[in-house]
């Protein structure tokens, strides 16, 4: 792994996420203002253990993802699948009844389908 060295002090920092989980809903793909593509997605990623009344418990991850990333998702991923998802947190502020907020994304910029789909399924979905 190749870290920049982006700080005065010669520090190295990296921002990276991976996650793999399921796809909570079809992707949409919406178009901006100016005309890019983009989707945001939910995947749900069971943890590995179990909380204090023995249960397994999901997180939803929502992530933003952009252009041909976004394209190619929203026509080959579906509800259900699989996707490992690779990419940074991107925190933003803005303004909202006179107060600024703040929020941080995750940003998907490489996205891995990991369902095989099946005949039978293939042929499912196009009906």
């Amino acid at each position: 792994m190749n870290l920049k060295n982006n700080t005065k002090g010669g520090e190295k920092m990296l921002n990276q996420v991976i996650f793999v989980g399921r796809l909570t809903k079809d992707i949409e793909l919406q178009e901006s203002e100016n005309g890019n593509k983009y989707a945001v997605v939910t995947l749900a990623i069971p943890r590995t253990f179990k909380n204090a009344e023995g249960v397994y418990e999901t997180d939803f991850i929502s992530a933003k993802m952009f252009d041909r990333v976004a394209e190619n998702c929203s026509e080959y991923c579906k509800k259900g699948d699989i996707v490992g998802v690779k990419g940074r947190m991107q925190s933003n502020s803005y303004e909202k009844d006179g107060e600024t907020r703040f929020s941080t994304d995750v940003i998907a910029e490489k996205v891995t389908f990991l369902s095989s789909r099946s005949k039978e399924q293939e042929a499912r979905d196009e009906r």
